[in-house]
């Protein structure tokens, strides 16, 4: 049953989903199972066995909560044949709720009370002659605690509602009928208008709630929370929801005045009230998991950033009045040395940091000169480049300025791992450390940090932070086994990330290499103390060693080898010959060589990686160029094409760093001439663009920009962009706000696109815009 629901659910076959719960089961980590038992599971990949987990914990618990509430009905003796059948279909765990309302253990009600006191026949009686005077009905009922008709009348009428409330098929409908017709509404609170100025887009709003986008759900919910928003949940016309509630009871409201009074009461004080509640946690929950995706995706674009190599680096951390902190680091990211040095305000000492930062890079052979992209980074980066311009000028290789996100580098440096590894450094100097290190290899270095800390989410603080910490775990544990690990180089945090290794085994591989010198082979792991052969047989295909074994440098799996030397021995090559032989490779046939245990497309993945050993899935290095003179946001001007670095893809568009220490917003309507749904089809984190000026608000410290770079400044394509879109997006010009560096947008404005073109605030509303 199981089986057959997530395989319908994500399109696979049902044979798919039990061998990869069976392997899941069996202790196989989704890195592994991914690469290494594709001929088990039918090669699904890392995010669908994701998915299968994650469902398969849903229906589990959907399981073990059926028996547990058809053991508390049977017990009662109300488990009809019906019912058994009714709970054991329901496929979520609200319908399964709904069903158990009627049946689920309560404190005494109203409605109670007055079925004790026989007045259910009263109700019975009212609904069934519709004529009738209700006073003169009730006062046939009267009795203890129900003294007087109006008592016995609001007795029954609790009874009628109590069967509003309980049944299941009406509860559902009218949910679904408030989350699909309804909408959110937000007003200020009087007198927080200047206190809650940063959400004056959402001070008179209204948007349906399947319209509302996650970024802006989030953002109503905070602004509540901090006490500056009224929301009210607006379910649409009262008299469809009591015309439903009459229908499903079929019950004479327009023939009763009592009946039709009681409907719209049942209506107003429960089943809205309970609706309102579901609704409102559905779209948390929505707005939740779209955040989740979308930092998940920015994540792993930013981990699998094009790392720049082993290349001796000097990192500038910069800053003003405490200076610029800075370390140089060999190929290998040991230090090498550290300064601060003093070039901008108050001490002005340029022409000093000048010459002591080139005596750094030319002492330690420095090929690469990190800057951090915070405050000063646009005045340190031109200090840098007069460096290098020295540098060169004396004879020497230039060294290639680089600018860095140095997003999370503080959390580092204040770290139990940045204290471990460098106990006697100065905090402030860490982070430098962390800033060339990352240039050379951005997930090697990003894996010590928290990845909430990375500054690519949007809304981290308001979101399940458990289901934060696990989807952004998996997303790390992708990656770096996308990659592969270097067991010889590898630190202990991103040793972690491998499959199948633990912290403690971490520990215990840097420490046996530590005591024992270099791993030669991946065999001698099995002389780490607690790695055994199943930890083996997880991790041995993600660490890669050069040694005595070629093999050992690649992504084949050890328990392979014996395919590969089938392979050479038909070929008449020795292994080493064989690597890297794209001629004799390419004319290899896989199912020559698979067998029972490795079949068809497992071989196919030894070919491949015996053409190209130990391939690196990210991309090439290449970093953004920003224009000379262009280090403000008053430098910029409307129809400027510029060069950035997109640092953020939010639901509404992207952020562009384009070197004036605020980010600019691409919103989704200017990023092709084609609709585009979602922004991550165009551009991820990290890429390199160009991009064109469209607005500058100084003032408010926004940018506007545009990937198309025919747009003309002012020019509003935003009615025929609707019309051909049918309004699924809107459009207009590309607007921005700014946000801090690898954080979160500060504002933003909710309001649905509008026909109107004019003021920079107009098209940011029509962006969809909020913080």
């Amino acid at each position: 049953m199981i089986f057959t629901t997530i395989a319908r659910e994500l399109g696979v076959r049902d044979d798919q989903v039990r061998a990869a719960l069976d392997l899941l089961a069996a202790g196989n980590t989704v890195p592994f199972i991914a690469r290494y038992r594709k001929e088990a599971t039918g090669g699904l990949d890392d995010t669908q066995l994701r998915a299968i987990e994650e469902r398969n914990t849903y229906l589990v618990e959907l399981a073990e909560r059926k028996d547990t509430v058809l053991a508390a009905i049977e017990e009662q003796g109300k488990l009809t044949d019906a019912l058994r059948a009714e709970i054991t279909a329901c496929e979520t765990k609200a319908r399964l709720e709904d069903l158990y309302l009627p049946y689920k253990k309560r404190r005494k009600t109203k409605a109670d009370t007055a079925r004790e006191a026989g007045l259910e026949a009263l109700t019975d009686r009212l609904i069934a002659d519709p004529e009738v005077d209700p006073a003169a009905v009730a006062e046939g009922f009267l009795t203890d605690g129900f003294a007087d008709a109006k008592a016995a009348l609001e007795g029954a009428r609790a009874i009628l509602i109590d069967r509003f409330a309980t049944d299941a098929d009406l509860v559902g409908e009218v949910r679904e009928k408030m989350y699909s017709e309804g909408r959110m509404t937000a007003t200020v609170i009087e007198g927080k208008e200047t206190e809650g100025a940063k959400y004056k887009d959402y001070f008179d709003f209204a948007e349906p709630f399947t319209a509302l986008p996650s970024h802006r759900t989030l953002a109503l919910l905070r602004g509540e929370k901090e006490g500056v928003l009224q929301l009210t949940l607006d379910a649409g016309d009262d008299q469809e929801y009591e015309n439903l509630i009459a229908a499903r009871f079929d019950l004479p409201t327009a023939r009763s005045e009592w009946v039709a009074k009681a409907v719209r009461f049942g209506w107003r004080t429960k089943l809205q009230i309970s609706s309102g509640l579901d609704v409102r946690l559905r779209l948390k929950e929505t707005a939740e998991q779209g955040a989740l995706d979308i930092f998940a995706t920015n994540l792993r674009d930013v981990l699998l950033a094009a790392p720049a190599g082993q290349r001796a680096t000097l990192a500038l951390d910069p800053g003003y009045r405490n200076g610029v902190k800075c370390a140089a680091v060999d190929h290998t990211g040991k230090v090498l040395a550290t300064a601060i040095v003093y070039p901008h305000q108050p001490q002005n000492q340029w022409e000093r940091a000048k010459q002591e930062l080139a005596g750094l890079v030319a002492s330690h052979g420095v090929e690469l000169i990190a800057v951090g992209n915070g405050t000063a980074s646009r005045e340190s980066e031109k200090l840098a480049a007069e460096v290098a311009d020295l540098i060169a000028a004396a004879g020497g290789t230039r060294p290639t300025p680089v600018m860095v996100s140095e997003s999370g580098a503080s959390v580092y440096s204040a770290s139990e791992i940045a204290a471990a590894e460098f106990p006697d450094m100065d905090v402030s100097l860490r982070g430098a450390v962390s800033i060339a290190r990352r240039l050379q290899d951005p997930l090697a270095e990003l894996v010590k940090i928290d990845p909430k800390s990375i500054g690519v989410g949007q809304y981290q603080h308001d979101v399940n932070q458990t289901a934060l910490a696990t989807t952004l775990d998996g997303v790390v544990e992708a990656a770096v086994n996308a990659v592969g690990v270097d067991v010889n180089t590898a630190s202990v945090p991103l040793l972690e990330r491998v499959a199948g290794v633990t912290a403690t085994l971490a520990t215990n591989i840097v420490a046996h290499r530590d005591e024992h010198g270099a791993f030669t082979t991946r065999k001698e792991l099995g002389k780490v103390p607690r790695l055994g052969p199943k930890a083996f047989e997880q991790c041995a295909g993600f660490l890669r060693l050069r040694g005595d074994n070629p093999l050992d440098a690649s992504a084949v799996h050890p328990e392979s080898y014996p395919v590969v030397e089938r392979i050479a021995a038909a070929t008449g090559l020795g292994v080493a010959e064989l690597i890297g032989n794209t001629r004799v490779l390419s004319g290899l046939r896989p199912q020559d060589f698979a067998d029972e245990r490795f079949g068809v497309p497992t071989v196919t993945d030894i070919i491949a990686e015996l053409d190209k050993p130990g391939r690196d899935p990210r991309p090439e290095f290449k970093t953004a160029e920003f224009r000379d003179g262009v280090e403000k946001i008053s430098d910029l001007h409307p129809g400027m094409i510029l060069e950035g670095a997109v640092t953020n893809v939010a639901a509404f568009g992207a952020f562009v760093d384009v070197g004036v220490h605020q980010d600019g917003l691409v919103h989704v309507s200017a990023m092709s001439e084609k609709f585009v749904a979602d922004p991550r089809e165009v551009v991820r984190s990290g890429q390199v663009v160009k991009v064109k000026v469209m607005e500058v608000d100084v003032e408010r410290q926004r940018i506007g920009l545009s990937l198309r770079l025919g747009d003309e400044p002012g020019q509003d394509r935003t009615p025929a962009k609707r019309e051909r879109n049918k309004g699924g997006r809107g459009g207009g010009r590309a607007t921005a706000s700014q946000k801090p560096r690898g954080g979160r947008p500060q504002k933003n404005n909710p309001q649905k696109n509008k026909q109107d073109s004019g003021s920079m605030a107009d098209a940011l509303k029509r962006a969809g815009f909020g913080r």
